[in-house]
């Protein structure tokens, strides 16, 4: 009677045993089961992503309170992190590779891929996909992404312990994802130069190299209200509001094109940045957090027009600029910023405003 007993609880645990193991055949798959899943089916669960590469780069996707960060110092680009998920979640294996081809791929994948880990939440006990207990970070899904197939219709992909490439794709996408893995760093930075809310902005201070009477500081000094100093005399100006306000709200979202610190030869940005710099903006938030830009001007090289189709020694459709306290070399244009570059004259009271046809004076 004991025995019999014994054999019904050892039958039981091992009923619960084997619950675990089917519900959690998902994840564990990832790690040790088929060589050809390579899919995230719940991207909300994902935590971390690492890209490394042949070229020694490195990037980590870290998910935070506030959005998502890379290699843990900057603010990671929000679109591109979702669309990296978004693609691990489409993605499908298409075929295995040729036996024929099978070798040489496998060469390639070790010298020139990009190494993928994921990281995700998921239960230490997976019951039927019912009940699902003590969930703890794990590493989920490595695999090595390739270059694409001779019709560029897939991608060769690699699982981390696997004997076996694939080819993989995403349903109803003509063209392969090795550019969506990414390794450098760059390619994943947030392109934000300022964002702050009018309300958190205590001050701006624009320095204008080449014009110190147009330079000025523009503080909040109240609820809705403000004070105009020109810097030259550091005299209080009567100001438009609405220019005024128009110019703090403008703070809210200001985006650089395209990122050139570890892309240009170093000799080629000191020679930029040792130039005269053009303007120099300061934005000062309400608890003492700043926020700078120094602008460059870029020379049209061989004969290259600007957007209005004239020849000339000068981009007028684009600048350098150094930001993040002059850590970042980026490209701007200026269709963007220039409704925040503006000297001192353009936000006196009574100042014209100018349009292509004229002038129309306005007054308060």
């Amino acid at each position: 009677m004991k025995n019999n007993r014994i054999t019904i609880i050892i039958a039981a645990i091992l009923v619960v045993i084997a619950g675990i193991l089917i519900g959690n055949n998902r994840y564990l798959s990832t790690i040790q089961g088929e060589s050809s899943d390579f899919q995230v089916w719940d991207t909300a669960s994902v935590t971390k992503i690492y890209l490394a590469d042949r070229k020694e780069r490195e990037s980590l996707l870290e998910r935070q309170e506030h959005g998502w960060t890379l290699n843990g110092n900057y603010k990671a680009h929000s679109k591109q992190v979702q669309y990296l998920l978004t693609t691990l979640y489409k993605i499908r294996v298409k075929m295995p590779v040729s036996v024929a081809s099978h070798d040489n791929i496998v060469k390639q994948l070790a010298s020139q891929s990009t190494k993928v880990e994921v990281y995700q939440i998921v239960p230490r006990i997976n019951l039927f996909d019912k009940i699902k207990l003590f969930y703890h970070e794990k590493r989920t899904k490595v695999f090595y992404v390739g270059d694409a197939t001779m019709d560029s219709s897939g991608t060769f992909m690699l699982k981390e312990g696997a004997d076996k490439a694939y080819i993989v794709y995403i349903p109803s996408f003509r063209g392969f994802i090795t550019t969506r893995f990414t390794a450098n760093p760059d390619d994943w930075r947030d392109h934000t130069v300022f964002h702050e809310n009018m309300a958190d902005i205590q001050s701006v201070e624009m320095v204008l190299n080449e014009d110190p009477e147009g330079s000025f500081r523009i503080e909040n000094v109240g609820k809705h209200q403000y004070k105009l100093t020109r810097l030259c005399d550091n005299k209080d100006v009567p100001y438009d509001t609405l220019k005024v306000i128009n110019l703090l709200s403008s703070f809210s979202d200001l985006r650089f094109e395209a990122l050139f610190t570890n892309t240009l030869p170093q000799e080629r940005i000191d020679s930029i940045t040792s130039s005269p710099y053009v303007h120099y903006i300061t934005v000062t938030d309400k608890d003492g957090n700043t926020q700078d830009m120094k602008t460059f001007r870029k020379l049209v090289l061989n004969g290259v027009t600007d957007f209005g189709g004239d020849y000339g020694d000068e981009d007028h459709d684009r600048m350098y600029a150094l930001i993040e306290g002059g850590k970042d070399f980026v490209l701007i244009q200026n269709y963007v910023f220039d409704k925040v570059l503006h000297d001192v004259r353009y936000f006196e009271a009574g100042n014209p405003i100018q349009f292509e046809m004229g002038t129309v004076e306005v007054y308060e």
